[in-house]
């Protein structure tokens, strides 16, 4: 296997547990909704997103397909798809989920695609100038500095990963095409927030700071040193972690529709929600799906108490106000801790 010089190993990196399973458990269920990473810059976010695409399995591709649409689902193809197996079998070939990012001074045209109204109104046709969306599809969307994009592109962004569609409207000429990715939204809080509605959208959140332990920071300078000089060396001495992780996505990937979900799990989840005076229910909704995927990794058949205290705080973290039990009473990881505890 060729190594990319600028793919770091998954499995290389220090610490930062949190973000690495945030990052797994969207990728085996890209229904989680995505993850935001809070915290300072130089703390591996980018490097890890990036080192998590190499680990997913190969894609099946419509050949030729500018979305990348899934040979077997039909529902899901593109416009052009539809059009082009009227005509016979489509050619299929495999490619690497890859990761695209969106550039931080992006136009909405540039996000979502343009329709050629000359075309449209003249021709009849709809021509079609795919966007970020369009490359993202089953990919990783990867946005840098997600607090200081417009409030719009935001909400475009976070509508198509809800949707898994993409639909682009100009003077009556409506264009829709499918949208379906792992969404990475990472920021620096000191240069702003988000809106808590734009928060809550967000199915993970978890926050990263550079580590403080002393043997960890000089591990981190002398990886580093070793995989700036051979990459290639380098890979081949995590390629075994890197293989038993990539198989365990996989797998995970397979089975995680199958792995139950009791019912007195999703009690557990919904008294955390009461408990915490959560807004809504996307917050169940989302520790449902985190939970089951994190049994899925595990190789576990049923979902368990232990994976919803894994994934709780992801899930909460963005979304409570302000633990509701008192100024100078327990933090957020204590009251789950205390829940769990109690189930």
């Amino acid at each position: 296997m060729a190594i990319d010089r600028y793919s770091y190993p998954f499995t290389a990196i220090v610490g930062q547990d949190q973000m690495k399973l945030a990052l797994v458990l969207n990728a085996i269920n890209p229904s989680i909704g995505g993850v935001l990473i809070r915290g300072e810059k130089g703390t591996g976010k980018s490097t890890a997103v990036r080192a998590l695409a190499r680990l997913l399995p190969d894609q099946q591709v419509v050949e030729g397909c500018h979305f990348g649409c899934h040979p077997d689902d039909p529902e899901d193809w593109c416009l052009d798809c539809r059009e082009r197996a009227r005509s016979g079998t489509l050619p299929v070939t495999t490619r690497r989920m890859r990761v695209v990012e969106l550039p931080i001074n992006a136009s909405e045209d540039r996000v979502v695609g343009t329709i050629d109204l000359e075309a449209a109104l003249k021709e009849g046709s709809r021509r079609f100038e795919p966007g970020v969306l369009a490359e993202a599809n089953r990919n990783i969307l990867y946005v840098d500095e997600v607090n200081l994009l417009d409030d719009h592109i935001v909400d475009v962004l976070l509508d198509a990963a809800a949707m898994g569609i993409n639909t682009v409207e100009r003077e009556g000429v409506s264009v829709s095409h499918p949208s379906r990715f792992i969404l990475v939204g990472t920021m620096n809080p000191e240069e702003g927030e988000l809106r808590p509605q734009l928060l809550d959208r967000f199915g993970l959140c978890v926050d990263v700071e550079g580590i403080r332990d002393l043997d960890q920071r000089v591990a981190i300078v002398e990886k580093r040193a070793v995989w700036e000089d051979d990459p290639n060396l380098f890979y081949q001495q995590h390629a075994e972690s890197e293989q038993g992780v990539r198989s365990q996505i996989a797998e995970a990937i397979a089975t995680f529709p199958e792995v139950e979900l009791p019912r007195s799990i999703l009690r557990l989840i919904a008294q955390i929600s009461i408990a915490l005076e959560v807004d809504g229910h996307r917050s169940d909704l989302v520790c449902a799906r985190a939970a089951q995927a994190k049994a899925a990794y595990d190789s576990s058949e049923k979902v368990a108490v232990n994976h919803v205290g894994e994934v709780a705080e992801m899930v909460f973290a963005h979304r409570v106000h302000s633990v509701p039990f008192g100024k100078g009473g327990p933090n957020l990881g204590e009251v789950i801790a205390r829940m769990i505890g109690q189930a």
